[in-house]
This record gives C-alpha cells, sequence and structure tokens, in this order.
C-alpha cells in the first residue's frame, strides 16, 4: 500500500475534465474525417464539398449532445446490477436525443448550403427521421458503452473498497459488524487497509471514499450505513459528507458562521458544520 511513483489516479483527476473533453472532440473529429472521405467516395457525383457538411453537421451536433447523455447515464447508471431498470429510460432518452440531432442538423446543412449558394432538402421529415433515429439509437448507446468501459477503467486504476463478509463456513476470523480492516481492490490485486489507516471518510453520490495515505478508494455504502461500521472511539462525523479519524486531525480552525475547518496532518481542509462542532470540541475537552 505504499505510495508508488509515476502518474497517480489524484495526478489524472486534476486534468480528467479536459481529458475527456479532448478524447470526446478527438474521437468525433477522426470519425467524421473517415466518414466523410468513405462519403466522398460513395457520392462521387455530388460536389467535393457536400459530403463534408453532411458528416460535420452531423458530428457537430453529437458532440454537443455527448453532456445530455453523460448526465442521462449519472442519472440512471448503466452497471450490471442496474442495467434492467436503466435501460427503458435510455431508450426513450434516445427519442429527444434523436429528435434534438437531426433538428439541428438539417439547420446547419441548410446553413452550410445556403452560404455556398445551394438549397438542401431533407426530404419527408418522419420517414428520412426513421432512418436517422435507427442510427442515433446506435450512437447513443455507443457513447453509454464508451461511458461504462471508461468507468470500469477508472474503477480499476482507482481501486475500490468493500467490507469483509462472514465466512461461509467457521466463525469470522474479525467482527463483521464493525471491521478492523477493508478489502480493497485495485487493477486486479486486493489488500488489506486497516481502518485505523483511513484518514477520513467523503460521501460521493451512492459510494463513500475511503482517503488512505493519499488515494481515495469508493466504497459501495452511504454514510449512515456506514456509521454504525466505524469505531466510534476513533472516527467522528463532522459534517453531512465527512467523517474524519480523530488520529489524523492536527487543528480545527472556528469561523464566524459558526461552521469550523478541519486542518488534517497531510495539510487537507476538511469542513465542519456547526451541528458537529460543539460534539468534536467535547471530544478534546474544549469549549466553545
Amino acid at each position: 500500500m505504499n505510495r508508488q511513483a509515476g502518474f497517480e489516479y489524484r495526478d489524472f483527476e486534476r486534468w480528467r475534465r479536459p481529458f475527456e473533453v479532448g478524447f470526446w472532440v478527438l474521437l468525433t473529429t477522426l470519425n467524421t474525417v473517415f466518414n466523410s472521405l468513405v462519403s466522398q467516395i460513395d457520392n462521387a457525383r455530388t460536389a467535393p464539398w457536400e459530403p463534408w457538411v453532411w458528416e460535420w453537421s452531423s458530428s457537430i451536433l453529437v458532440l454537443a449532445l455527448i453532456p445530455a447523455v453523460l448526465a442521462a447515464e449519472r442519472r440512471w447508471p448503466f452497471r450490471f446490477d442496474t442495467w434492467r431498470r436503466s435501460l427503458p429510460r435510455h431508450l426513450l432518452a434516445s427519442v429527444p436525443f434523436s429528435l434534438v440531432h437531426v433538428g439541428g442538423m438539417v439547420v446547419l446543412r441548410k446553413l452550410a448550403y445556403a452560404i455556398a449558394g445551394e438549397h438542401y432538402d431533407f426530404g419527408a421529415w418522419w420517414p428520412n427521421f426513421g432512418y436517422e433515429y435507427l442510427k442515433d439509437i446506435r450512437t447513443y448507446f455507443v457513447i453509454i458503452a464508451l461511458i461504462c468501459l471508461s468507468r470500469l477503467w477508472l474503477m480499476r486504476w482507482q481501486g475500490e473498497a468493500r467490507l469483509l463478509v462472514a465466512p461461509e463456513e467457521g466463525p469470522p476470523v474479525e467482527p463483521v459488524e464493525r471491521p478492523e480492516r477493508f478489502l480493497v481492490r485495485k487493477l486486479g490485486r486486493e489488500f488489506l487497509v486497516n481502518a485505523s489507516e483511513i484518514e477520513w471518510l467523503q460521501a460521493s453520490g451512492n459510494y463513500v471514499n475511503l482517503h488512505v495515505r493519499g488515494r481515495d478508494y469508493p466504497l459501495r455504502a452511504t454514510m449512515a450505513g456506514i456509521e454504525g461500521r466505524l469505531d466510534p472511539a476513533r472516527f467522528v462525523r463532522v459534517h453531512r459528507s465527512y467523517f474524519i479519524n480523530l488520529d489524523y486531525l492536527a487543528e480545527i480552525e472556528p469561523l464566524e458562521t459558526g461552521d469550523a475547518r478541519l486542518q488534517m496532518r497531510d495539510s487537507m481542509k476538511i469542513p465542519c458544520s456547526r451541528r458537529y462542532r460543539a460534539a468534536l470540541r467535547e471530544r478534546f475537552g474544549s469549549p466553545d
């Protein structure tokens, strides 16, 4: 569990947004250039610029709609344990995705043709939309698949934590209700992390991130669910989204609002809300 040299997950987190934007832009650009070249060969009798307008008008709209697909996937996660509930919702979401895509694509094409002094005719709307929808639903789920694959890869790189469970035969080697260790899986390897080494815990959607020696390991749990499994002599809740290990608390900084800012030994600053501040100070025997 020693921190390894080189590019770590926390380093990636600082560049995650530009990396993800760059990935989608690069992927879309390469796909559009390839499709434009193929379309130009297949439509040799048209003006050379027309296939490029067709493909780029479509790709620009798809690229603009990717944030909406990302939001839909966050709202209805497409995982092994949720896909049956999520699939109907995503099928429904693919309809407005296609409507916006086709409508915006036609507007861009009409504009490009008008600039060239030509007229663009999409043809009969509903028959052509049905054809476009068959392509759009494929595009929609390709995006979903790429999101799922990237999440799986990131989870393997970041690692994930699990609670130890009772063995099928024989007594457990340690208390299961209040485990002394957590099982961490990272890049196909498994480690045991002592609960005493967890510096703080932070809520993150359906997960609770365990912060251990500069790394965060997501544990599929809720703050309320994990609270009863933590040693109350060591861990204390300081915010609706945070637990801290008192062994790693360095300083309590009061704020004028009545809240506080907690500085951990590694210089990380964690918020402490007013409702938890008094209880925290009492643990150290300090009056308000």
